[in-house]
Order: C-alpha cells, then structure tokens, then sequence
C-alpha cells in the first residue's frame, strides 16, 4: 500500500524555502495579530453601542415639552374667599368709642382716622373732638391706610375689609368671610388701585383695582408654613418688605414676585418702616428692634432700646429718625445714627397701657391703645 500525500504550489514553496524551525514563530506572531485585533473590535462595542443608543434615542416630543413650559409658568390667579353666607351687622353708635380699644390710627392730610374693636371707627381734624362714623360691620377693625384724603380701607377679623372714597362719611364692603376664621391684621395701599391685605395663618391677599376685586398672593417660600403676617412698607425704592410671625422676612421688587429672606431674630415682628433709600427697621416682641442700610443684602443690626416691651406701632420722620410704641406706654425716637431716645411722658396714657399705633399730624403725636386716644404732645413728634 502506498501513501500519496497531495501539496498546493504553495505548500511546497514553503516547504522548499523556509526553514521549518522558523514556522511555530511565524505562526505564533499571525496569532497574536489576530487576537489583537480581535480584542480591539471587543473592546469597541461599548462605544458603538452608545452611539447607537445615543443617534436612536427619540428627542422629546411637543407635548413633553409644552408640559415643561406649563410647569415654569406662574400659576393662574386665585380669587380670595371674601364673602360667605353670613352678612355683617352695623357697628353699633357708643360715646365709648373714643376711650375704648383702639389698634390703629392714620393721618389722612385733613383728619385723624382711628380704628378699633366693635367695628368702631372715629375721626378727628383738631385731634380734640372726636366723631364716631357708621359702619356697615361690627367686627372688630385691626388697621387703616389711606392713600389720600377720600380713599382709605380697614381690615380687621371676620376676614373684613371696607372701603370708602368719601373720606369716611359712607363705607361698602369688599370682603366679609367669618367662616374663614382668619382674621386680617394689617393693610397698605400704594395708591388707588393696588393694595395688599394680610393676617394669621398665612391669609394673604392682593388687589390691582382698588379691592373691587381680590386674588391670593402667590408666594409659596414665603407662605409655606402658615406664619401670621403683620406687617409691610414700601421701601423709598418702591420695593416691598413683609413681616410676621417667627422673624418672618418676606421681600419683592416688583410687588408679584416673593422670597424669603434670611431673618436676625427668631421671634414674632410686628411692623416695619422705611429707612433711607433701599434700608429699613423692623420691631416686633420684647423689645427687639433692628436696622439696615439695604434690605437686599439683609445685614441687620440690633438697636439696643433698654427695654423689654413689645413694640406694636412706628412712624418715620422726615430726618430719617422713628418714633417707637408698645406695651408699658412705651415711647422712644431712634434717631438716624442709631442712638435711642426716651420721649418725655406728657401723655394721659397710664404706665401700664399697651400703645398699638401713633401717626404725626400737624398737632404732634397721636396715639391709640387700650385707653382710646391720646395725644402724646409735640416733643416727641419733633
């Protein structure tokens, strides 16, 4: 038996030409080729598969995207609860009026203008004799503001707010909601058309057409926990600060926009008052009053005041000094340096009444609280 053994062309070539101890390297070196080069194309499919996932993604589609706009967009106006089923009774005429409780008082270019509990409402031109209005509400009414000498607006519980733009001589009412059970502390008006009203539990309110009609303010960074609101100004610069409950500090340029600025003090303020052209002060409990020179930046200082009364009510004179009142007939002016005078007790106020609100007039100094009102005399309106 024989063996036949068939060979290519090539096959003989190599056999005729190379050495065959040389053939296990070449062999070696055609394998390693391959391997790299199968480990190069393995270790490219992790980017050729993102980029296949990246080219096949689909982009967002209109719909997704309108959604995006709708969630960046300020939420549509809500209109405040002011009314409810229940209608208010008239406040009822008493000469108590003029001593009985009093929480605010304003100075209207012509009249003294002060309100009270039992929807109690009195005006003065000579700060002497005093006239008690009628009133459509018996609630009791917590603060005023007037932009000039007819239009003005009251607040106080039962969620009211009148109006009047005769001066006082006749009043309508805007809102009255005692189901609501969140009584309003406090109001300011820019002017005839655009107002603010505000109080416990985060009530918020904001009108654009003289309180014809009102909307809720939306502020959520403000509003979120349901602080009271007790106050407001508008600063020389037109922008907007708002106080309350918890060092509250709420902030606006523009009157829409809110946000919550970082406060000095943990306790409740009660009022604010402009100082300068972008500063402010702020007093609220146990005599914690405190001072800028920008509202934006919100470096507070402390004015030291000697006292641990609350202040409830200031007014800022024109030298750029602020007359302070509280609990215990406190009166005292901080003047613009920061330096702390005491008034000079020429007041009936007995020593232990609590003095919610005082304007200047032409008279000097007037002032309510518990006792109704009195005038504290000309040396502290000076």
């Amino acid at each position: 038996m024989s063996l036949h053994i068939h060979m290519t062309g090539q096959s003989k070539s190599l056999l005729a030409c190379e050495d065959p101890l040389q053939l296990p390297a070449r062999a070696s070196r055609a394998s390693s080729r391959l391997a790299a080069i199968l480990l190069a194309i393995f270790l490219s499919f992790p980017m050729i598969s993102a980029y296949a996932q990246e080219s096949t993604a689909e982009p967002a589609s209109v719909d997704e995207e309108a959604e995006a706009l709708v969630e960046a967009a300020p939420p549509e106006p809500v209109a405040a609860p002011v009314r409810s089923d229940k209608q208010p009774k008239p406040a009822e005429m008493s000469s108590y009026a003029v001593r009985g409780l009093l929480l605010d008082i304003d100075y209207t270019g012509e009249q003294l203008i002060a309100v009270g509990e039992r929807g109690n409402i009195i005006v003065s031109k000579d700060g002497a004799q005093w006239t008690q209005l009628e009133v459509p509400v018996r609630a009791t009414l917590t603060a005023v503001s007037f932009v000039d000498a007819q239009h003005g607006w009251v607040v106080g519980h039962d969620a009211t707010i009148i109006h009047t733009r005769d001066g006082g001589a006749t009043w309508s009412v805007q809102a009255f909601n005692p189901e609501l059970e969140q009584p309003l502390h406090n109001v300011l008006f820019l002017d005839q058309s655009r107002g603010y009203a505000f109080g416990s539990f985060g009530l918020f309110w904001q009108t654009s057409d003289g309180g014809k009609s009102w909307m809720e303010v939306h502020a959520p960074t403000v509003l979120e926990e349901g602080f009271h609101l007790n106050g407001m100004a508008q600063l020389k610069n037109g922008e907007l600060l708002l106080v309350g409950e918890a060092g509250l500090l709420g902030y606006s340029t523009d009157g829409v926009s809110w946000e919550r600025l970082e406060s000095p003090y943990e306790g409740s303020f009660f009022g604010v008052v402009p100082r300068g052209e972008k500063g402010a002060l702020v007093y609220g409990m146990r005599g914690n009053v405190y001072v800028t020179d920008d509202v934006s930046e919100a470096q507070w200082r402390k004015v030291e005041l000697d006292t641990v009364s609350s202040i409830y009510g200031a007014w800022a004179k024109d030298d750029g000094a602020v007359i302070l009142v509280g609990a215990d007939a406190t009166v005292m002016t901080v003047q613009a340096d920061g330096s702390v005078e005491h008034a000079a007790t020429d007041s009936s106020h007995a020593s232990t009444d609590t003095i919610n609100s005082a304007v200047r007039w032409p008279g000097g100094l007037m002032t309510v609280g518990e006792s109704g009102v009195q005038p504290f005399g000309s040396k502290a309106a000076e």
